[in-house]
């Protein structure tokens, strides 16, 4: 009998998808760099791939499930390299809106002197139209734009662990804003169930909407269009939203 294969997802404790769980939500992200081939995390061979687009993931992106996810969805090639990077000049925030799959997600915000680490995902040209299609970047009324980080002007700087700095990536930047802290600077993103419970606890407003406990907002933000818009609108009548100080990069530099 064959021992299990040790690459796997499933393995490696990074199986669980967030569209499917909300409140796990981010997912679980690898420890090191690898190749995402399907239901297995392989070793990678280099790091910078010129035949695809780097583009960070700062929230479920990073999560090798969802991914996997996504492109069987669509049909599309699930081979998805996964660079860990050291990025500063970046935070990960609240996305200012209420998403379909019954979370409220992560956002890229500017925070010069912060650094920490994040992952590239190196997309090909479907698994880039996926990514932006679940991003809402098509769509009028979409969620997010997708805007080109260039090093030398945004004060973004992305090093791999080679040493090797990039001259840019492109991140999904929210339309809405991010949220705020209570001072008006962006807030850090703690994991879904603690945001959730955070924001409910502030608002009775948005108890109103989504029930008093965080499973209770998943369950009813999920797949309800109406209610993702209304608490979205919330979160800007509430005076809760800033901008993201990334909105002038959106849909500029290096095209797909």
């Amino acid at each position: 009998m064959a021992a299990p294969d040790p690459r796997t997802l499933e393995a490696l404790g990074l199986a669980e998808i967030p569209r499917e769980h909300p409140l796990s939500y981010p997912g679980a992200w690898p420890e090191e760099s690898g190749l995402l081939d399907g239901d297995r995390l392989l070793p990678l061979g280099r790091l910078v791939y010129e035949d695809r687009v780097p583009v960070l993931a700062v929230g479920s992106n990073a999560c090798p499930a969802q991914l996997r996810h996504k492109m069987a969805q669509s049909g599309v090639s699930g081979t998805i390299p996964l660079v860990k990077a050291r990025v500063g000049g970046i935070g990960v925030g609240v996305s200012a809106h209420v998403s379909l799959m019954g979370y409220v997600s992560a956002s890229p915000f500017h925070a010069p002197g912060a650094v920490g680490e994040l992952f590239l995902t190196w997309l090909d040209e479907a698994q880039l139209a996926v990514v932006d299609a679940s991003e809402g970047v098509p769509e009028a009324t979409g969620a997010y734009d997708r805007a080109w980080l260039p090093s030398s002007a945004s004060g973004v700087r992305i090093e791999l662990d080679s040493g090797e700095f990039l001259p840019g990536a492109h991140v999904y930047v929210n339309r809405h804003g991010v949220l705020h802290d209570g001072a008006g600077v962006p807030r850090t993103h703690p994991g879904e169930r603690p945001l959730l419970a955070s924001l409910l606890a502030g608002s009775a407003r948005l108890r109103e909407l989504f029930g008093d406990t965080p499973e209770k907002f998943c369950a009813r933000a999920r797949f309800d269009a109406e209610l993702c818009a209304r608490g979205t609108r919330l979160f800007a009548e509430e005076g809760l939203t800033t901008a993201s100080g990334l909105e002038r990069y959106a849909k500029t530099g290096p095209s797909s």
